[in-house]
């Protein structure tokens, strides 16, 4: 009997297996890209990401050790400062995994019913493998921040105070305009990827 529970903490203990770790990061990333925002690159990046991380844990101590710290620092390279700041608040995303009972539970289906998914897979999903969390540096460190998706608000001049005995200069509303501008910066940028 006492082999037996070795044998099962032993089991447990072991790293993800490759399929296992990445039908949880993809659940997970699923989630990230809904509540973020993301666009369709920030999404096969977070897959990436969230695939290292996964595969790296072998047990308690890896859950918040250094593969925990590398996750976070990658993530600060593709997210924006308002997707990082919303990311860091929302503990099923800061912290997803955590040990208990010699084993692995995931904090996002807390919040979200397992095989709900808002978008397609990503398209590394087939082919990554994982390993970008191991080279020197970080692999995403070249992504340029994306655009902030947040609508722009319009923009009211009130007309100046007449200057000496000058008429005031004309009124400009630019109401119009700031919403023509904001459509166009969340044209087809947005998460969920055209709702795919």
């Amino acid at each position: 009997m006492i082999l037996a529970v070795m044998m099962v903490m032993t089991i447990s203990a072991n790293a993800m297996s490759y399929n296992a770790a990445k039908h949880e990061a993809l659940f997970l990333s699923d989630k990230m890209a809904y509540e973020l925002n993301l666009t369709a690159a920030q999404y096969e990046a977070v897959y990436e990401i969230n695939l290292d991380y996964l595969m790296s844990l072998n047990g308690h101590g890896d859950v918040f050790g250094i593969w925990w710290d590398r996750r976070n620092a990658d993530l600060r390279f593709v997210l924006n400062s308002w997707q990082y700041d919303k990311y860091m608040s929302l503990a099923h995303f800061y912290r997803p995994v955590a040990w208990k009972a010699g084993g692995w539970t995931f904090a996002v289906y807390s919040h979200y019913d397992r095989g709900h998914f808002y978008n397609a897979h990503p398209k590394v999903f087939v082919t990554y493998k994982g390993g970008h969390n191991r080279v020197h540096g970080s692999h995403y460190a070249h992504m340029h921040k994306p655009a902030v998706h947040h609508p722009a608000p319009a923009v009211h001049h009130k007309a100046p105070a007449p200057h000496n005995g000058k008429p005031a200069a004309a009124h400009h509303d630019r109401k119009g305009t700031d919403r023509h501008m904001a459509m166009n910066t969340n044209r087809g940028n947005g998460g969920h990827f055209g709702r795919r």
